[in-house]
């Protein structure tokens, strides 16, 4: 990606650049007392608005001896316009201080000899607004740390070190291609985009209007309620604008019913029950929220990514294998429970067990293991658990009493040989993490036909991983189907070292674009959107941690 190449150093070069060879304006004066004010830390307020960059403004305007930045009128509309338009990256024109901009360049517009004081503020909100749009771009609005403190895809960008003799972006009125670059090019934010913009051209039609409740509505029947299904899904392209008034749920009906099922991520048997007419009297305006949410995902992430990756959607219970932008395996995939969530990190795959052993994590032997035990002791039997002392040496399961550990201080370690009954599978891939989480095959494939797939202790279960394996492997010569299930044949665990680390990426979409263009929406299973919309929706703050390296902003 050329974001590679940038970063938010140089987005602040460019800015620094652009100014060194201007000449000295009315302005000076100015823009000195206000960035002493900056400096001083008593704040600066303009118009109402206050101007947040306390490093990296102060450091620019110092480097151009306190001059004015923006005498270049192109850059100056190009920043407008890309503030006004901010909305379609699901963030507020507000926290660029649009409004006070444009009061400003009102005021200034309208004096024959324009106030050098007014210039001044509207340099450093035009400054302030660019910082703040760069930070949004390459970072994110709302801190993930504050949200989740296992978050280890912090983004701290390179020390401030402007290249003076660069050219500019704002000398050379090229503000737009430099927000490019800042800007996730990633296909994903950028499909996002489109979606978002669909549905807000919705939302400003009016929306759609709910389909009341009542008897669940199937193919075949004559309904009055039907008319308000089929002006309902024509809203959102389920079906054609086509005899909107009839009550007749004819195949028309049936197949916008099951598209609109499959886009939503329930079950897709054209029958719409109560499920479905939920899904169906979500507001446009809740929709519209949801892609805002996770283009703030995608700020957070979709940044220097590698070649190849793994990427599991938690909420999309899929995992998909990436390699030159091309997706050359994909998967259903079982993960957390509610209360047992997946958690979301990066982490890199570095070799593969084949035939693993299962040792019972701390967490589900205390919540779960320890108390079927108390009321039956065959439970082992039943699951081929054995008893290890902490050295791995067997225990006899029958001079254990049970009911004396509860929750810590257990003695033993419960363990499970490889077999088709394991609770890995067959094959488990291995990447380091603290939670203990990983990828892995799963003898309960029954459940990959469920719609909703939360169904793990934290781990991600797929399907067809000797396909997976194949590939990670990347030498059919030595490394194959018939090798690996010859391998599984042996019953004996064997670990297999991948020829390069692949990086894996744990994340949670609830929200995304298939590859006809389609927009899906899936459920919040852990209730993680409201807390992101909550920061989208609030006052403009730079995060309480470093954002630059060396410095404090």
């Amino acid at each position: 990606m050329r974001l590679r190449c940038i970063g938010f150093a140089l987005f602040l070069t460019f800015i620094a650049a652009g100014t060194a060879a201007a000449q000295v304006s009315p302005g000076n004066e100015f823009v000195r007392e206000r960035i002493e004010l900056v400096r001083s830390g008593n704040g600066l307020v303009i118009e109402g608005s206050h101007i947040s960059s306390l490093i990296v403004l102060p450091s620019l305007y110092e480097q151009r001896n306190n001059d004015l930045i923006w005498t270049n009128p192109e850059s100056v509309n190009q920043l407008l316009d890309i503030i006004r338009t901010i909305g379609e990256d699901g963030l507020n024109p507000d926290d660029y201080h649009l409004s006070q901009l444009e009061l400003l360049q009102q005021k200034i517009a309208a004096s024959r000899s324009p106030d050098p004081a007014l210039q001044a503020d509207y340099d450093l909100l035009l400054t302030d607004g660019l910082v703040r749009l760069g930070y949004h771009m390459l970072i994110g609005k709302v801190d993930p740390v504050e949200l989740d403190d296992n978050w280890n895809m912090d983004r701290t960008l390179n020390a401030l070190d402007p290249v003076l003799e660069m050219a500019g972006a704002i000398d050379k009125g090229a503000v737009d291609e430099l927000f490019i670059e800042l800007e996730p090019q990633a296909d994903y934010y950028q499909a996002m985009k489109g979606a978002l913009q669909r549905y807000r051209a919705i939302e400003a039609a009016g929306g759609w209007e709910a389909v009341p409740s009542g008897e669940t509505l199937k193919p075949g029947m004559s309904d009055a309620r039907v008319i308000a299904l089929r002006k309902r899904l024509i809203v959102t392209g389920d079906i054609p604008d086509t005899d909107p008034d009839s009550p007749e749920f004819d195949d028309v009906v049936e197949a916008g019913a099951k598209a609109f099922q499959r886009r939503h991520t329930l079950d897709d048997d054209g029958i719409v029950g109560a499920a479905t007419i939920e899904a169906l009297n979500v507001p446009v305006e809740a929709r519209v929220d949801q892609i805002r949410v996770n283009l703030e995902r995608g700020r957070w992430v979709l940044h220097d990514l590698p070649d190849e990756y793994v990427i599991v959607n938690i909420a999309g219970f899929n995992v998909r294998y990436i390699r030159d932008h091309d997706i050359i395996w994909q998967s259903r995939a079982q993960v957390g429970k509610p209360y047992r969530k997946t958690p979301v990190f990066r982490s890199e795959i570095k070799y593969l067990d084949i035939n693993p052993t299962w040792t019972v994590p701390p967490t589900i032997l205390n919540k779960d293991i320890l108390p079927k035990l108390k009321k039956d002791p065959g439970y082992l039997a039943e699951k081929n658990l054995r008893v290890l002392d902490r050295d791995g040496r067997p225990v006899d399961a029958g001079t254990i009493n049970w009911a004396q550990y509860s929750g810590s201080g257990f003695p033993y370690l419960l363990r499970q040989d490889p077999g088709p009954t394991n609770a890995l599978g067959r094959i488990k891939f291995m990447f380091p993490n603290k939670h203990l989480v990983y990828l892995h095959d799963t003898p309960s494939k029954s459940l990959f036909d469920r719609t909703e797939r939360a169904f793990s202790s934290g781990c991600i279960r797929i399907e067809n991983p000797f396909d997976f394996a194949e590939l990670l492997l990347d030498d059919k010569a030595r490394w194959n189907q018939e090798s690996l299930v010859e391998v599984v044949g042996t019953l004996q665990t064997r670990s297999v070292s991948l020829p390069r680390p692949v990086t894996v990426l744990l994340l949670y979409w609830t929200a995304t674009v298939d590859d006809d263009g389609n927009v899906i929406f899936r459920k919040d299973i852990y209730d993680r959107d409201p807390a992101i919309l909550a920061g989208l929706d609030s006052w403009f703050k730079f995060r309480s941690r470093p954002v630059i390296k060396a410095a404090a902003e």
